[in-house]
């Protein structure tokens, strides 16, 4: 009924009647046969007005309210709430008068209603449901729909949406379908719509999808867009669907899958792409669709398949291939697919991922179902299917499977079917096996396999065959006979790979080179054939891969595939590795830095494989800076600093690159500059008259200062008695005056500054200066009284120790070390600084003599008052009264001559007696020191006072016996040694500490 009236109240009821009475007399006059009211063209039947043979163009009048059912098109509607208005000629929503505030579906469906209007949908307040499929609506404009709860509508033939047209049905729509229209686009922000769930756009004329078209439907679970043409989606295609579940996209012609136009697919479980165009999977495109549990990709150009096609997708649960081109799949191309179930690949073209790969689905821990029919495969081994401890089903047929190795299902605990129909087996001893276990795990049912060979057995099911006659009489498949093997090249080489096979089969042979498992199809490949051995059956095959000045790009694991109608062999995987000698992109170069600022050298280089970069300093890997640690080092810069640098950091710098192909190294210099200054201050010296003067000017700078030296003042005047030492930082005078007293100025000087240094030297007069000509006279006639002792006394030691100078010589001949140097030598007095040795060479204590400036020799002796002995002297010229100074107070020549005549004669000790007194007499004062001692060192190879002179260096042993004449002694003397070199311009020194 139209509308549920209350009962009338009891006065009313007669009114009522009499109404109704009068009502009914003008509809009587339209009834059919049973007496009732009924519209034109239309039949009545009690509360049934059926007008479903009536074509209508326009309803003319209202709808008698009496009608509790109305039938159009034969449908009939249960209550006059659903009205079925479909199949008819209506071109416009049709007034159905007082009823259309009940109705809450309605179906105009096969109409020609060409427009929606607000005021032709007004009465219908309750209306749920509207179809208006198949009709000739164009567009939706903002004011085709008034504020209805609406939670249905399907509408057609819609060529355009204008903005808005939804917003008065936002509230309660949820179901929106517009299939089969002409949409050819989708405006961005269109459907504001907040509790839309489903929306359905196919059959439409969309061809692209740009960003933020679907932005508002945060409510949508399910979008169909099948049958458009979509080529390209744009990224940000479903920003805003972040809880849709289910994306269809069938019949499309998508060529990619990306994570740009998924973005944002958070909740997204359905996934069909089937039927596309799609060809590439991007690594990373499954970003944000980590809850994808059903991925359809059938029926698509899909070839490969890599290690990141699926990535991400850990809780997929099935995956369908099939229908596709592939023929690569990648190690590892199903890792992560932990959850996978089914997975469909069949009719592709998988032959080797099966034939020659190691457990391709591994990965594949829960896996049940495996679908592999119509492929290329035509032999399975026993890693084929490792790792498959779920699978319960497996389809193998449409394949034209040659041979099984024993065994190759036996990992499969699970499996409940396996199909596999061929006619192609190769019936030999190693299928002897399949028979017995396809009837014990009774798979016979679902297994059609026959042999192929031997041709006694052509064409007989496996099952028929004794198990006797699979035997191995020949072996037609190929087998491999010589493996490629793995090298090294250098960038710009030819390289050639060797693989060989043999066959007893005339089957026509097929090779083929695969490169990181895809084939080679323009390489350069020899091929040949000879018979093993004469009157024998089998055939060699050898084929040879010819790489011309390979590149990186030729890096890879090479294999050959060699082929007949028996099956195919694979071999190994040679691996070519190619290099490249590194190669500087940065250098390093020379440095001069200021002290305390911070070096910085770069260096990097370019190889292959990439090279290490090493840093040394002069040749070895100690640095200071980096004990100290002001040394860093960055990798990622290619730079190399030192920090604070100091003048230790001073030296070449070596920035070395190596690879295995090579190393090369480059240097720069570090250069540190610091203003001079003195090392150690400037101290006084007092000397007795007649003593060794040494004025000390330790400078340090870099680079290293000049030094001059002043006196008072002015230019110093050099005699014979003035010597330098240490690049001048020594002043030595022998043998000082009283003219030698008096202000001397150190100045040293480098490009960054001078500095200049006084130090005050005092001369004292001897308390025995002169003693007349008397004395002289005296002293004269008492050495040569001594002279004459002196040659009976040697004369009697040399006789007495011939015998033991010849046994001594031949017993320590070996043990002695003699080097030859050019260099003049001479003893310093004791107060030369032992700090001095780092710019020497540490020797053991000897004599030398050093030139003067004149080229003249000296030999350095202080005189005592006597004129043979030398007190020492405390740094500042002051005599040393501590006793057990009083043995050090020798004459010097005795010591040194002793010394060395004891060393030579190689005795083990020389008493401090008057012999020895006499010896040093008769050497040092019956002839000059220069004769005495070029004399000895003529004969026992002592230091001779030439240009080129011999210095004797004495052993252990050898020193030993020379040390026994400081016995007397509470200690060693601390006298330092120092050594010049005539060759040198300016007689540089160098200082040696005393053992």
């Amino acid at each position: 009924m139209c509308a549920l009236l209350p009962p009338p109240p009891p006065p009313l009821l007669l009114f009522f009647f009499f109404f109704s009475l009068l009502w009914a007399l003008p509809i009587a006059a339209g009834r059919t046969g049973d007496g009732g009211a009924c519209l034109s063209a239309c039949t009545c039947a009690g509360d049934l007005l059926d007008c479903s043979a009536l074509r209508w163009k326009r309803v003319r009048g209202e709808i008698p309210a009496w009608v509790a059912h109305l039938q159009t098109l034969s449908y009939m509607m249960r209550s006059v709430s659903h009205r079925k208005l479909n199949n008819n000629e209506l071109d416009s929503v049709p007034d159905l008068g007082l009823c259309s505030s009940n109705i809450t579906v309605l179906n105009l469906a096969n109409n020609r209603i060409s427009k929606v209007l607000l005021e032709q949908l007004q009465p219908f307040q309750s209306l749920e449901i509207l179809d208006l499929s198949n009709n000739n609506v164009a567009e939706l404009r903002a004011t085709s729909f008034p504020a209805l709860p609406l939670k249905f509508m399907n509408s057609n033939r819609i060529s355009s949406l204008e903005p808005g047209c939804f917003s008065n049905l936002s509230a309660t729509l949820q179901v929106l379908k517009l299939n089969r229209n002409r949409l050819s686009s989708i405006p961005a922000k269109i459907f504001q719509l907040p509790n839309l769930q489903h929306l359905e756009l196919n059959r439409n004329r969309v061809k692209r999808v740009d960003g933020l078209a679907f932005h508002g439907l945060h409510s949508l679970k399910s979008l169909k867009m099948q049958r458009n043409g979509i080529g390209k989606l744009m990224d940000g295609a479903f920003w805003g669907l972040s809880n849709m579940e289910t994306l269809q996209l069938e019949h499309n012609n998508l060529t990619e899958v990306s994570k740009g136009w998924l973005y944002g697919l958070l909740m997204l479980q359905q996934l069909q792409l089937s039927h596309n165009a799609i060809a590439r999977i991007r690594p990373d495109a499954w970003e944000f669709c980590q809850k994808l549990s059903e991925l359809d990709l059938a029926s698509n150009h899909l070839t490969r398949l890599e290690e990141s096609s699926f990535s991400g997708l850990s809780v997929l649960d099935r995956l369908d291939i099939s229908d596709n081109r592939v023929s690569f799949i990648a190690d590892g191309a199903f890792r992560g697919l932990s959850h996978l179930q089914t997975l469909d690949l069949r009719n592709n073209d998988i032959s080797w991922t099966i034939e020659d790969m190691n457990g391709p689905f591994s990965a594949l821990d829960h896996l049940r179902q495996l679908f592999l029919q119509g492929n290329q495969i035509r032999s399975i081994t026993k890693k084929s299917f490792s790792g498959l401890d779920t699978l319960m089903h497996l389809d193998l047929s449409n394949n034209a499977i040659m041979s099984i190795q024993v065994n190759a299902f036996s990992q499969m605990k699970q499996l409940e079917e396996l199909h596999l129909n061929t006619s192609s087996l190769l019936c030999d001893c190693q299928l002897k096996w399949l028979p017995p276990w396809v009837a014990e795990r009774r798979f016979a049912p679902f297994i059609n396999a026959s042999c192929a060979h031997p041709q006694v057995l052509k064409g007989r099911s496996v099952f028929a065959v004794d198990l006797d006659d699979f035997v191995c009489d020949d072996f037609p498949k190929p087998q491999i006979t010589v493996q490629p093997e793995t090298q090294s090249a250098l960038r710009g080489s030819n390289v050639t790979f060797v693989c060989s096979a043999a066959s007893s089969s005339d089957s026509p042979m097929t090779f083929a080179w695969k490169k990181d498992n895809e084939g080679l199809s323009d390489a350069e490949v020899h091929n040949e054939a000879h018979l093993r051995a004469r009157g024998a059956d089998v055939t060699e095959y050898t084929t040879v891969l010819h790489l011309r000045q390979v590149d990186f790009a030729s890096e890879g694991k090479y294999q050959c595939v060699i082929s007949n109608h028996f099956g195919s062999s694979y071999s190994n995987k040679a691996k070519l590795t190619v290099n490249m000698l590194p190669t500087f992109t940065k250098m390093p170069m020379d440095l001069t830095i200021r002290a305390g600022a911070t070096a910085r050298l770069e260096c990097a280089a370019t190889g292959h494989p990439a090279p290490q970069i090493a840093w040394q300093k002069d040749g070895g890997t100690d640095f200071p800076a980096a004990r100290e640690r002001r040394m860093h080092v960055m990798p990622e810069d290619d730079v190399f600093f030192i920090v604070d640098v100091t003048p230790e950091d001073i030296g070449v710098y070596s920035c070395t690159a190596q690879n295995v192909a090579g190393a090369i190294s480059a240097n720069a210099t570090l250069t540190v500059l610091e203003t001079p200054s003195f090392l150690r201050p400037l101290v006084d010296r007092t000397v007795a008259r007649g003593e060794t003067a040494v004025l000390q000017c330790i400078a340090g700078g870099s680079p290293p200062p000049r030094l001059n030296w002043t006196k008072d003042g002015g230019p110093l005047l050099l005699t014979e008695r003035h010597f330098f030492a240490a690049g001048n930082q020594l002043l030595i005078i022998v043998d000082s005056a009283e003219a030698d007293a008096g202000k001397y100025t150190c100045e040293m000087s480098n490009p960054l500054g001078t500095e200049r240094g006084n130090v005050r030297l005092g001369v004292l007069p001897g308390p025995n200066c002169e003693s007349g000509p008397n004395g002289a006279a005296v002293e004269e006639d008492g050495w040569t009284t001594v002279g004459i002792v002196i040659i009976a006394v040697v004369c009697c030691v040399v006789g007495t120790s011939l015998v033991w100078v010849v046994i001594i010589y031949h017993t320590r001949r070996r043990n002695e070390d003699c080097s030859v140097t050019n260099t003049d030598e001479t003893n310093l007095p004791a107060d030369i600084p032992s700090y001095l040795s780092s710019q020497g060479t540490l020797a053991e204590r000897q004599d030398a003599y050093v030139p003067s400036e004149n080229g003249s020799s000296h030999q350095f002796m202080a005189s005592s008052v006597g004129g043979f002995y030398s007190t020492q002297k405390d740094m500042n010229g002051a005599r040393s009264t501590n006793a057990n100074k009083a043995a050090e107070m020798r004459p010097v020549a005795y010591r040194e001559n002793t010394a060395f005549i004891s060393a030579c004669l190689g005795r083990s000790e020389v008493p401090d007696t008057a012999c020895g007194c006499l010896l040093h007499l008769f050497f040092s004062f019956l002839f000059p020191p220069r004769f005495s001692q070029g004399l000895l060192g003529k004969r026992l190879g002592g230091p001779r006072p030439t240009t080129r002179t011999r210095r004797w260096t004495p052993t252990r042993s050898t020193r030993a016996t020379a040390s026994a004449l400081w016995r007397g002694t509470p200690r060693r003397s601390s006298a330092a040694t120092y050594t010049s070199s005539r060759s040198t311009a300016r007689g540089q020194a160098r200082i040696a500490a005393a053992p």
